[in-house]
């Protein structure tokens, strides 16, 4: 019952704060809009708790550094960017292009000052993202971007992209690792939601200047070693390394300790 009251909320309030998203894009300059998507967060998050029983822990502030940086957050469930945008000021994120074939939207993310890359990746998904990040670290925004590309279920893990890393070098720009065990109470896309204390911790940045190998290994091991902690203390079990899967089928191919940096 709590989850189907928390679901009908949910669409409700994403249809008018929509609406209300598509109407500030008509307005002058960014803050208009960017006002909607916090206020629209920020009451998520208080839904998630009341309808839900999902209680918020968010850890580790001290570590975002003033100024602009880069966020590359684990990806358990639609709530992780919602957490991300109600606590984290002028924040821009980046995402993939499926998200323009809804109504509205492409014309949101364009005023918003989202960063739009081929969901498919490559060579070519790399410089668009560079080129369109640019604008982003000029005007001094922190950027959000998920480094595996998909929503993980707890426990798994996808190979871990280098656009970050790119950024991260391209504009001199710290990176804050952000683990979480969200997806236990809420997982993935799932309407079932289960009540309990979620936590979300941004942990120690890492400076630029790193080798790329370096660097993926360092953010993988930042993110997956303390997620796979924060999953242990959610469901009262000892610590699991994560395992890899792959994204057509999502089969399981091997279980790698999290210390290990996928392919590169």
């Amino acid at each position: 019952m709590r989850s189907a009251l928390f679901n009908v909320y949910y669409w409700v309030l994403s249809i008018f704060y929509g609406l209300s998203a598509a109407l500030s894009a008509l307005l002058p300059g960014r803050r208009p809009i960017a006002f909607a998507l916090r206020l629209y967060s920020q009451r998520m998050i208080w839904a998630l708790r009341v309808f839900a029983g999902v209680r918020i822990e968010l850890k580790g502030q001290e570590n975002l550094p003033q100024g602009a940086f880069i966020l590359a957050a684990k990806h358990h469930s639609w709530g992780d960017g919602f957490v991300m945008f109600a606590h984290v000021d002028n924040l821009s994120f980046v995402t993939g292009d499926h998200l323009e074939k809804f109504p509205l939207v492409g014309a949101i993310l364009k005023k918003f000052g989202a960063i739009v890359v081929d969901s498919c990746g490559g060579p070519e998904a790399r410089r668009a993202l560079s080129q369109s990040a640019a604008q982003v670290a000029a005007e001094g925004r922190r950027i959000l971007i998920y480094p595996e590309g998909h929503l993980a279920a707890p426990g798994e893990r996808f190979r871990y992209r280098t656009g970050v890393y790119h950024m991260s070098r391209d504009f001199n720009l710290p990176v804050v690792p952000v683990a979480t065990n969200l997806g236990c109470f809420w997982r993935q896309m799932e309407k079932k939601k289960t009540p309990g204390q979620a936590t979300i911790e941004f942990l120690p940045p890492i400076a630029p200047g790193l080798s790329k190998a370096q660097f993926m290994a360092t953010m993988e091991a930042a993110i997956e070693t303390r997620t796979n902690e924060l999953i242990a203390q959610a469901r009262g079990e000892p610590v699991k390394p994560s395992v890899l899967v792959e994204w057509n089928g999502r089969k399981n191919v091997k279980s790698v300790p999290a210390s290990t940096p996928a392919s590169v």
